[in-house]
């Protein structure tokens, strides 16, 4: 037991403020010492994790003592340490378990004062690979601004501003967010988190392209006069300025970050008191009881009443509150807006990438009662016939539907007014519905045939040790066979595009809509004898996670 968890006695002293700083520190560094002492491995992996990020930095650093005296070396600078400051806003919301001093409810217990104790832990928080990754970037950056006299005296104040500004704002947002970092959505922003890098990644890939284009770094300049004067960036910026001889400018950048300290500091206090002072529902019984509304409300309130209704909702509350189920939607609803509005801003693409949306959540159809999990037995309990079976298919696709359809034609849409090609608009709608409604068949049928496990732990772990092939023959064998059973809607558009009749391509939209409901049916009039028949086979597929 670490001494943050040690009981402590109502009539213990409190430390003096004078030798908490102290105190944090020593208790830091034993608490880095203790964890690598716990084993090989772990020792291991902070080893070669301090050997990594001690590389890039010094690889970083060279970079930026190469760029002194570059035309363009305040533009990357200041724009460098932005992205460095939102980092540590950002990242400790989607990596909480990395440090465990974030925690500050760990020292609820602890009789100490608001203003030492914020002294104490932002110094603490300076020791680390996080800290020491930043303190390399920002002398680099200094270095590569700070020119005279004038420019060395901002930049020996404009490190320890920069640090300490980084440090308190990733205390003050993971302060006011440890509750929900505990907490079930907590762990869905763990789980989300791959995802949220994932499209950052494609973002600056974006952004690298167009720079490229643009002709250079030069383009970025407006947006660094902007950066220039935000909190994160503007005592780097103030280095900056000085060596141009601009005094006025960078006292005036220097106060914006001693001001931006002071507030964080100040809400990080406050919340310090709130958070380790203030009642949560876990401690303090509600004062009357809760009133729980009895009605649907939500998407699920457009279905009419009775099974369908209730299934509807069921799988509606899956998306909202299951974390794999909703990393599931999320990837889906991003990636299929991605890559036909990022080939469309490129102007490389074609509107009829947009299909790649309705492809993307025609998918989620697959594999319906794996994200049941082993509860799937009380709905297995519930289906006694064929008709039960068609029934909670159905009402499965229909909430599917209430998702899907809105978001395929706003991509479809936002795709066509990048391009400009609104005369196609009508064949990519048509298409998507046919494409959706063979998936939605499709789907229902895999989920019959070949339902697999969903392990709940692991983040990343989406199908249970053994079933990885009924994984892929479900979806790969649904990728495959969709876009054939929506070929005829396909050939009629290739059709009118080929007979020079584009004006009657607004056609396709109701031969697609009405083909893509009756693939839909079909499948799920072939998926529910399959189902009622297999409720034994499938109530073991799905509960092997």
């Amino acid at each position: 037991m670490s001494v943050l968890d040690a009981p402590v006695t109502a009539a213990a002293p409190a430390p003096p403020a004078t030798g908490l700083t102290s105190t944090f520190v020593r208790l830091k560094l034993t608490l880095l010492r203790n964890g690598l002492r716990q084993s090989s491995g772990r020792k291991a992996a902070f080893i070669a994790s301090l050997v990594f990020a001690l590389l890039v930095a010094a690889g970083q650093v060279l970079a930026l003592v190469l760029l002194r005296g570059n035309a363009n070396a305040g533009t990357v600078v200041v724009l460098l340490t932005a992205v460095v400051a939102l980092g540590w806003a950002v990242l400790p919301l989607f990596f909480p378990s990395g440090d465990d001093t974030l925690d500050p409810t760990r020292l609820v217990m602890l009789p100490l004062r608001p203003e030492p104790l914020v002294r104490a832990l932002l110094v603490s928080s300076l020791i680390g690979i996080g800290p020491l990754f930043t303190l390399c970037l920002v002398v680099g950056s200094v270095i590569a601004l700070a020119h005279g006299a004038a420019g060395t005296v901002f930049a020996v104040l404009a490190v320890p501003l920069t640090m300490l500004l980084c440090v308190a704002l990733s205390r003050a947002v993971t302060t006011a967010n440890v509750r929900l970092l505990n907490s079930r959505k907590g762990r869905d922003l763990a789980v989300l988190s791959g995802l949220v890098i994932a499209v950052g990644i494609q973002f600056v890939n974006f952004g690298a392209q167009r720079l490229g284009e643009a002709g250079g770094l030069s383009t970025l300049e407006p947006v660094a006069d902007v950066v220039r004067w935000l909190p994160g960036a503007s005592a780097v910026a103030a280095v900056d300025a000085a060596s141009r001889g601009s005094y006025g400018v960078a006292v005036a950048r220097l106060l914006v970050t001693v001001a931006a300290l002071g507030a964080l500091v100040w809400l990080w206090q406050r919340g310090l008191v709130k958070l380790m002072t203030a009642p949560d529902g876990s401690t303090v019984a509600a004062a009357a009881p809760t009133r729980r509304e009895s009605g649907r409300t939500g998407l699920s309130g457009l279905l009419p009443e009775g099974r369908t209704a209730t299934v509807a909702h069921r799988s509606l509350l899956y998306i909202a509150r299951d974390p794999k189920t909703k990393a599931a939607w999320v990837t889906a609803l991003a990636i299929g807006a991605i890559v036909p509005l990022i080939n469309a801003l490129q102007g490389t693409g074609s509107i009829y990438f947009a299909c790649f949306a309705a492809g993307m959540l025609g998918m989620q159809m697959y594999n319906q009662f794996g994200q049941d999990t082993s509860a799937f037995w009380m709905v297995a309990l519930t289906i006694s016939s064929t008709r039960d079976a068609y029934v909670e298919l159905r009402a499965r696709a229909l909430a599917l539907l209430l998702i899907t359809l809105p978001y395929t034609v706003v991509v479809c849409v936002a795709t066509a007014a990048l391009l400009g090609s609104w005369q196609a608009l009508p064949g990519v709608l048509g298409i998507s519905f046919a494409l959706l409604g063979a998936m939605l068949g499709i789907g229902a049928v895999a989920s019959a045939l070949f339902p697999y496990s969903i392990p709940q732990e692991g983040a990343f772990k989406n199908v249970a040790p053994g079933q990885g092939g009924l994984a892929w023959i479900s979806i790969l064998g649904g990728m495959l066979a969709a876009p054939v059973l929506a070929g005829p809607v396909i050939a009629l558009t290739v059709w009118l595009h080929l007979a020079d009749h584009q004006s009657a391509l607004w056609l396709v939209i109701p031969a697609g809509a009405v083909y893509g409901t009756l693939l839909g049916s079909a499948g799920l009039r072939i998926a529910a004898p399959r189902t009622a028949n297999r409720l034994p086979e499938i109530l073991t597929a799905v509960s092997k996670g």
